[in-house]
């Protein structure tokens, strides 16, 4: 019987990389098979443009048409125009904080300000150039992000003061037609600064998602990261479900390692997939993990492994 299994995997490997090798070899802006239209699918820019090949803009604009793909996301203005002149959009853009957005945010008084006004700022100009959504995060738990011996802000108050920015800023969101989405981030892996992020209050996903029903806003959604909540929380398809009233944006990456969606890595993304189509989702699925091989094969195979 396991050998009959490992043949199988082995010839479900075969296929997928045989399917990944002939679409990859496709000229950019013809994708080999036409996307079926369930899952529309992102690319999420700083995976691309930091690592592998570090490819600029207008290099992913070009390999995300090739793919099929109209959306480049956790993107700034700067890049709005370049989008643009492709026909494409940002499916999620960058709150404007300025370093790392995720450490300094609506959980902590020090920053909530700064975070209101930038967000607001942001608000603004997606709604200008037609960009759906912006990020949120809670922000790390101590009182100064970047300093773990200046005491922890409790869950609860760091709950009750993100509902409180929160709640700021959805009036302006409803109005512009944005969408707010915080995300939940694993707090366990402290291997890479991107691949984990050890301090930040918003590590279990049911307390963000309560946090999104206590604001009641149609424009203040969860982001949930199935790579993030698979490392916090596994039991991904149970969570999708429950959390399916709050989910505004979906992110992939393979763990562990934040890799390629392969066989190397745990996640089942075709079974998940399937779930987010039977609950209804018609956002974006972002593809965020880090190339450590050729870029375009791992786009393409990420693509076609969640095209379902």
């Amino acid at each position: 019987m396991l050998d009959e299994i490992s043949r199988r995997q082995a010839l479900q490997s075969a296929a997928l990389a045989a399917a990944t090798a002939a679409t990859v070899r496709t000229a950019p802006g013809a994708p080999a098979m036409p996307l079926k239209g369930n899952i529309n699918h992102s690319i999420v820019y700083w995976c691309f443009n930091i690592a592998g090949d570090k490819w600029d803009i207008e290099k992913l604009c070009q390999v995300a048409k090739g793919l099929g793909v109209n959306s480049i996301e956790l993107t700034d203005p700067d890049v709005w125009p370049t989008l643009a002149k492709h026909g494409m959009t940002s499916a999620i853009a960058m709150n404007g904080m300025p370093g790392a957005p995720f450490m300094r945010g609506l959980n902590n008084p020090r920053y909530q300000e700064e975070v209101i006004t930038r967000t607001t700022e942001r608000i603004e100009a997606c709604a200008a150039n037609k960009i759906p959504a912006v990020i949120a995060f809670t922000g790390y738990k101590w009182h100064d992000a970047e300093d773990p011996k200046s005491g922890e802000i409790s869950p609860e108050e760091g709950a009750d003061n993100c509902v409180k920015g929160l709640k700021q800023l959805a009036p302006l969101a409803e109005k512009k037609g944005v969408t707010i989405c915080i995300e939940h981030l694993n707090t366990r892996d402290g291997t890479h600064p991107m691949k984990g992020h050890p301090g930040y209050q918003g590590d279990d996903i049911d307390y963000v998602a309560n946090i999104v029903r206590r604001v009641g806003s149609p424009r203040v959604k969860l982001l949930f990261d199935l790579y993030h909540v698979q490392i916090m929380n596994g039991d991904l398809i149970r969570r999708l479900e429950e959390c399916k009233d709050v989910i505004g944006h979906i992110h992939t990456a393979g763990n562990p390692g934040r890799g390629e969606l392969d066989d190397n890595q745990e996640i089942s993304f075709p079974a998940t997939m399937r779930k987010l189509v039977s609950l209804g989702y018609k956002g974006y699925v972002g593809h965020e993990f880090i190339p450590t091989r050729d870029p375009l094969a791992g786009l393409q195979q990420a693509v076609s492994l969640c095209d379902v």
